[in-house]
């Protein structure tokens, strides 16, 4: 009788020891899937400390603009979905237009769109705050994809448009800071936050 009890004990301890491993297992799955996720930013912190690549672009007004030569100042750029995000992008634009703190902090912020260039006068008709705000036309996409803006949790239209996401470099053009925004906010203190620390 009492070797049964043994042996049923032994029993009982090893499914426990093996319940609690099943446990350990899945806990490892899951951590595993966190980083996985995390991962899908990878190619946004692969820009951190590395020289920005450079591009020029011409705005919905018709100037060209060249990233390199604005080295001295501290640049932000936001790439969005554009026209078709709106509000939240338009608002983000019209911030970016009305924000005099950049200026003072000798920074200058550049919105990258892949919208077409006839699209945005009945844009500006409808909310003329946009015209303050340097808007640059990336409609062949090379600039989205040289920065792999094309994929990040905030586009809605993966592969296709950039979502709503900001690039801060330095004076030397380096890249420092990056957030890819899902809440679509308006982030313009965040960002001279940013600037601040360089």
């Amino acid at each position: 009788m009492g070797k049964d009890k043994l042996i049923i004990t032994i029993g009982a301890l090893a499914t426990v020891a093996m319940l609690v491993g099943a446990v350990f297992l899945l806990s490892g799955s899951s951590n595993e899937g966190s980083s996985t996720s995390q991962a899908t930013n990878t190619p946004l912190n692969d820009l951190i400390g590395k020289p920005a690549p450079d591009f020029t672009l011409e705005s919905y007004n018709g100037d060209k603009m060249t990233l390199s030569s604005l080295k001295g100042k501290n640049v932000v750029l936001f790439f969005s979905e554009g026209l078709m995000c709106y509000p939240a992008c338009w608002d983000q634009i019209a911030a970016f237009g009305k924000g005099q703190e950049f200026t003072d902090k000798n920074a200058v912020v550049l919105t990258i769109v892949n919208d077409p260039k006839n699209d945005w006068k009945g844009a500006i008709e409808k909310m003329p705050e946009l015209a303050g705000a340097t808007v640059l036309l990336d409609t062949d996409k090379k600039v989205s994809i040289a920065y792999n803006m094309l994929s990040l949790p905030s586009s809605m239209h993966k592969g296709q448009l950039p979502g709503h996401t900001y690039v801060v470099l330095d004076k030397e053009g380096l890249v420092r800071y990056t957030k890819d925004d899902v809440q679509m906010a308006v982030r313009n203190q965040e960002l001279i936050a940013e600037i601040d620390k360089l």
